[in-house]
């Protein structure tokens, strides 16, 4: 592809550190597994696993753990130009527990970590400039200087002539306060082309039943192109920029779900039909950690087959 059509992904990178067995609490369980994470790297590796272009830029430590998840993304065919390697910060970790319907609870140890360090000296501007799609989330605007790195590259890209796709990923246990988590992840809520959230996401930001049309029409702005709004296993809907009037649903798909980390980065790399989306973030659920669990066309396609 050209560059003109890379999506690069911004943000943090992260080793997941999942139970080997489900339904247990973090003291209980007796192992890990070891697995790559961090939702704007996830969407980089989706994007490069299904045939696109995809840069990830963000700051992992100088030590094993952020050369491995390099090399990941590398093997995954994601462009790490836009990589850096702190020196004095080590590269995030993140305990996840699986409840038994493999949904999550997060412990993250960040303080700080190298993601949080990054700053906008060290951003390559050009590389963002030259994207056609300008991804990120929310973890990076909660601390500074990773919010004004942050900032800047989301001001450069848009300058630029950029989309902007924003998955506001809400953890709360990272933010100081749930208050703070809602005025940080909606203060840019506003400059986004494309937004994909949710339905725990709508009910946190709205403080509203996510089945509330109303809840969900009051996150449209209208600088938005594209909204979805993901239902797990029900699947999504979405609104464009004829909202409210031009909206509708897609079915998901029926899987068994061993583990929902990267299903939504799964589903956002992923978005070239929502019903696509549906079949690689249900995929995504059927094996444990994000970047391994990754689909791939073939296989998206196959459980599509399957559903008719």
């Amino acid at each position: 592809m050209a560059a003109s059509s890379m999506v690069v992904c911004f943000g943090e990178m992260l080793i997941d550190f999942v139970p080997d067995t489900a339904g247990v609490s973090l003291a209980e369980s007796q192992g890990f597994i070891k697995a790559p994470g961090g939702a704007p790297a996830n969407v980089a590796c989706a994007i490069a696993k299904l045939g696109g272009s995809a840069a990830f830029v963000g700051k992992v430590g100088k030590d094993e753990f952020g050369y491995m998840l390099t090399d990941i993304l590398k093997k995954n065919g994601v462009n790490t130009d836009g990589v850096l390697f702190d020196e004095h910060a080590r590269t995030a970790l993140a305990f996840v527990t699986l409840k038994k319907d493999g949904e999550r609870e997060f412990m993250f140890y960040r303080n700080p970590s190298a993601d949080m360090l990054l700053k906008e000296s060290e951003l390559k501007m050009d590389m963002i400039k030259k994207a056609n799609i300008f991804h990120y989330g929310s973890i990076s605007l909660i601390t500074e200087p990773c919010r004004s790195a942050h900032m800047a590259a989301m001001k450069a890209a848009k300058q630029a002539g950029v989309l902007l796709s924003y998955d506001p990923n809400v953890r709360l246990p990272l933010w100081p306060s749930a208050d703070a988590a809602r005025t940080g992840i909606k203060s840019i809520w506003k400059e986004a082309d494309f937004i994909k959230v949710s339905d725990d996401e709508v009910e946190f930001l709205t403080q509203k039943s996510a089945d509330n049309e109303d809840a969900v029409k009051s996150l449209w702005h209208d600088g938005l192109k594209l909204m979805v709004v993901t239902d797990g296993e029900k699947g999504c809907r979405y609104y464009t920029k004829a909202c409210p009037s031009f909206k509708g649903k897609v079915p998901g798909c029926k899987v068994k779900a061993i583990d929902t980390t990267g299903a939504g980065d799964a589903f956002v790399g992923s978005l070239l039909a929502l019903a696509f989306s549906n079949a690689c973030g249900a995929i995504c659920t059927t094996k444990k950690g994000a970047i391994p669990a990754l689909p791939t066309t073939s296989d998206a396609q196959a459980l599509l087959s399957s559903s008719k």
